[in-house]
C-alpha cells in the first residue's frame, strides 16, 4: 500500500501545512475543483451515477507519483546500457517459457490480427516482463494526483473519463483498477484512451479485462498493431555498420532513403557483406551522442600513425519500426523490441 492522504469530495480533510512536492501547502480548493469538474463531466458524459459516486467517493493525492513525474528525465542510458536492462538472457528465457505456455493463444493472435508470437511476446516483455511486474497504484489516485499537479491536466482528466466508462461497460471496480504512476495498465501498459479504442475481448466473455486476462490482453495488443499498420513479412530494424566518413546527421530516423542508397553510401553488415537491397526505404539509428571523436593528428608528430575510426554500429530501421514509435516514442525502445522479437523467433 502506499502511503497517501485522503482527501474527500464533499468534506475535504485540510492538514495544515502538509507540504506537496515541495511548491507548498496543499491547495484544497484546487483539488475541490479538480473533483467537481471531473463529477459534471463525467454525468455530461454518461458515466453511470454508480461509477461516479466510486470514482469521488475517495481520491488520494500521491506525492510520490508528482515526484516521478517531474524526474522522468533524470538517467540518461547509452544505447548499449539500455539493451543489456531490456534485452538480457532471463527476460529471453522467460518469453521462451511464455511462447510454450500459450501457443494457442499466441497463434489466435496472428491469425486475427497478422502480429506472430515473437513480436506480441516481444511487447509483452517490455511493457511488464510478462505480467511479472505487478501495478502499485489506484489509477484514480494516480489521475486526480496528475491532474492536480497541472502539467497535462487535459490530458489525464481525459484518461480518467475513458476510464470510467471502461469500468461501467465492462463491469468493473474501478477502485480496484491499478497500474503505473504515469496511469498505464496491464500485462501490455495500455492508458485508458488508448484501451477505448482498441480494446478486444480475446477469451469470448463479452467484456474486455487486460489487467486479469491475458487472452484480452493479448487480444487488445494485436489489434492496436493491426491498425497502427503492422506488416508480419517485414523485419523491424537490422543491425549494420558504417564508414568512418558517414554524416552523423543522418543516424536520427528521420532521414529514410532507399536500401540501395544506404549500401552505396557504405552501410554493410557487422561482418562486412552487403545489406539486403530493394525498394524498401529505411532510416538510420545510432547512438550518435557516445560515438567517439576521430583522433586527430599530432601536429608535433606529423608521421605518426593515426589509430583507425572505431566502427560504428547503427539499426536500418524499416516501417515497423516507426509502427513501434507510435506505442512508445523512442528508438530506443523500438531497437529493444526488435532485438527481444529476434531472440524469440
Amino acid at each position: 500500500m502506499h502511503s497517501a492522504v485522503k482527501f474527500f469530495p464533499l468534506l475535504t480533510v485540510l492538514f495544515c501545512g502538509t507540504v506537496v512536492a515541495d511548491t507548498g501547502v496543499f491547495d484544497t480548493a484546487r483539488w475541490d475543483a479538480i473533483v467537481s469538474g471531473v463529477r459534471t463531466r463525467a454525468a455530461t458524459e454518461k458515466v453511470s451515477d454508480a461509477t461516479i459516486d466510486a470514482t469521488l467517493r475517495s481520491p488520494a493525492f500521491v506525492p510520490s507519483i508528482v515526484k516521478n513525474d517531474k524526474n522522468q528525465s533524470e538517467f540518461k542510458l547509452t544505447l548499449d546500457e539500455y539493451l543489456a536492462r531490456t534485452v538480457n538472457a532471463d527476460r529471453i528465457a522467460t518469453g521462451r517459457k511464455m511462447h510454450a505456455k500459450y501457443p494457442t493463444m499466441l497463434s489466435r493472435v496472428d491469425a486475427r490480427y497478422g502480429v506472430p508470437p515473437h513480436v506480441l511476446l516481444a511487447f509483452w516483455g517490455m511493457e511488464s516482463n510478462y505480467g511479472a511486474t505487478k501495478s502499485r497504484h489506484r489509477l484514480v489516485d494516480a489521475f486526480f494526483t496528475l491532474m492536480y499537479d497541472g502539467r497535462r491536466e487535459t490530458f489525464f482528466v481525459n484518461q480518467l473519463i475513458a476510464l470510467m466508462k471502461i469500468a461501467d461497460k465492462n463491469g468493473l471496480d474501478i477502485n480496484k483498477i491499478r497500474g503505473s504512476w504515469a496511469g498505464a495498465m496491464g500485462h501490455f501498459q495500455f492508458i485508458p484512451t488508448t484501451l477505448a479504442q482498441y480494446g478486444a475481448d480475446g477469451n469470448g466473455d463479452g467484456h474486455i479485462d487486460i489487467i486479469t486476462s491475458i487472452g484480452d490482453a493479448m487480444a487488445s495488443a494485436g489489434n492496436y498493431l493491426n491498425k497502427l499498420g503492422w506488416d508480419k513479412t517485414q523485419r523491424i530494424a537490422r543491425r549494420v555498420v558504417l564508414p568512418a566518413n558517414f554524416d552523423l546527421g543522418l543516424l536520427d530516423g528521420k532521414t529514410k532513403k532507399p536500401l540501395t542508397e544506404w549500401a552505396e553510401m557504405g552501410v554493410t553488415n557487422p561482418d562486412g557483406t552487403p545489406i539486403p537491397t530493394g525498394n524498401m526505404v529505411a532510416g538510420l539509428v545510432a547512438d550518435v551522442a557516445n560515438i567517439p571523436a576521430p583522433t586527430a593528428p599530432d601536429e608535433q608528430n606529423p608521421d605518426a600513425d593515426i589509430p583507425p575510426m572505431p566502427v560504428v554500429s547503427a539499426y536500418l530501421t524499416y516501417p515497423n519500426f516507426y509502427r513501434i514509435k507510435q506505442w512508445n516514442n523512442s528508438n530506443w525502445y523500438a531497437i529493444a523490441i526488435s532485438e527481444l522479437a529476434d531472440k524469440l523467433k
